[in-house]
Parts: structure tokens; sequence; C-alpha cells
């Protein structure tokens, strides 16, 4: 397995920073030679963890999430393995006046064994980009970050509207941290940023420039981009670098996952940060 780890271990005072997948069950992953000739879904999990330390799983977003499936998961990890989990569509996507705080509840109690084992670094509210900071929006939210309170949370706006000073101030009240995201440069999307609202934690999700296809409707296409050395670059040393000085941990996922670009980015995000002696 790859080592990421940093000068954490000699100096508290480094950040520590975890790059991955968002997600690592990909069928085309097979094809595209990441895992071995024949691998099934239900044996990619350990094989993954042989090369990153942390992933993002993305399947708690179509379904709940079920304690046992969850144990049996964490059990094919090393106890030093993190994972990160989007919240169920449920609340995010297809809100229930009448029983999101019920599935909120439920999501909680699926969640258990990765919190009891220490290896949950973050819940990430994704938001729909129809999700604009209107009033009741506003109050959905906060009733939402006050249910799931103590859990390690993090939010990813899609809509501009909601990169706002209060907002943002709001977050680093109730430290939860705000999701860095670079995706197409496109109108009304949230901008790339390097704010920190939480010292415990920053989060930043590579998602593609992939203009064209952002708005198809049709994954294959949105999320179909390879990233250059440049452009990693830029973010390292414009952002990461930068947020690495104001929290104690970070974690950088790639959802670029076409033709197995994503763990092809993760791991030369791994040796660019590396090279700047962020990692070692």
């Amino acid at each position: 397995m790859a080592t990421i780890i940093t000068k954490e271990q000699r100096d508290p005072n480094v950040c520590r920073l975890f790059v991955g997948t968002s997600g690592f069950s990909y069928t085309e992953w097979v094809e595209a030679g990441f895992y071995p000739p024949g691998t099934k879904s239900g044996e990619m999990l350990p094989l993954y963890a042989r090369q990153f330390s942390i992933t993002e799983l993305n399947y708690t977003w179509y379904q709940m999430p079920r304690a046992e499936a969850i144990e049996r998961q964490r059990q094919q990890t090393p106890q030093e393995f993190l994972f990160a989990a989007k919240l169920t569509r449920s609340l995010t996507h297809e809100i229930d006046p009448r029983h999101w705080s019920d599935q909120a509840v439920n999501y909680r109690e699926g969640m258990a064994p990765l919190v009891q084992a220490g290896q949950l670094i973050a819940v990430l509210i994704q938001l729909p980009p129809w999700f604009h900071r209107t009033p009741p929006n506003r109050k959905y939210l906060a009733a939402l970050l006050d249910k799931l309170h103590g859990l390690p949370l993090a939010i990813e706006f899609r809509h501009r509207s909601w990169a706002n000073d209060r907002v943002f101030a709001e977050l680093e009240r109730r430290r939860v941290t705000l999701v860095g995201v670079d995706e197409p440069d496109l109108p009304g999307l949230f901008p790339a940023l390097d704010i920190v609202t939480h010292p415990d934690l920053f989060y930043v999700r590579f998602h593609g420039r992939n203009a064209k296809g952002w708005r198809s409707g049709n994954m294959q296409l949105q999320f179909d981009y390879n990233y250059s050395d440049d452009e990693l670059h830029e973010w390292i040393e414009n952002k990461i670098e930068p947020m690495s000085k104001r929290a104690h941990r970070g974690i950088i996922f790639f959802n670029n996952h076409v033709r197995a670009q994503a763990p092809e980015n993760a791991r030369r995000m791994v040796e660019l940060l590396k090279e700047q002696n962020l990692m070692v």
C-alpha cells in the first residue's frame, strides 16, 4: 500500500494529507488496468486500499447505508484506512419534508461502525445546483446540520449564491468544512476557493473540467477529463499549500472516474505533493 504520511510524525503542526478517489467500484477500471483482469466488484476495495489510504463512498448517495454492510467494508481495509461518505440523496436532492428527519437518523445509524472505529473522516453533504441560497433552503440546511451534529460534516455547494462571507462565517461557527471544488468554469457554478472553515480538516474534490459534458446528463461525458501536471501544480501552489497551513488534515479526491483517470491523477497528485515536501 502506498505510504501517504506527512512530517506530522515529527511535527504535529504539519498538516497531514490524504489523496484518493470518489468511489472505487468501477468495472471500467478493470478494463483500464487499474484492477487485475477478472476482478469482481466485491474484490475491489482491498485492492484499492493497497494503493490509497482513503476513499469517498459514493453509493451512500444512492442508497441509505446499512451498518452491517458498512462494517463488512470496513473490515476489508487496514485499521488506519479512512472513509468519507456522501450523504444520501433523500437528504440533499429528493427531500421529503415529512420524513427527512427520520432519514437523517437512519443515516447516522448506518455510519455507526465507521464512527466507532474512528475511520469516518467526513460526511459529504453534496447539494445540487438548483439548491440556491434562499430563505427556505437556508432554513432547511441549518436544520439538517443540527440533526447531523456530532458527525464530521463537510458541505459541497454547487450554486454560486452560496459563495458568501456570511455562509463561510456560519460554517466556521458550526465547525463544518467547506468543500473546495475543481470543475468547469460555467455560469452559476460554485467557484474554486481556498477557504478553510474548520481547523481540523480541509476537503477538495476534482471533478474535471469537461465543460461540454458537464450538463449533458451523461456521467461518462461529465466526468471524462484527465488533469495535466500544470493544472495539478496550480492547485497545489495556489490552494492546497495555503489551505494546509490552516488545517490539521486535508483530504483530496478525484471524481473524474472515466477510464480510470481518477486513480491515475490521484497517484500523480501524491507524487507532486511529495516533490513539494507536503507529503513524505
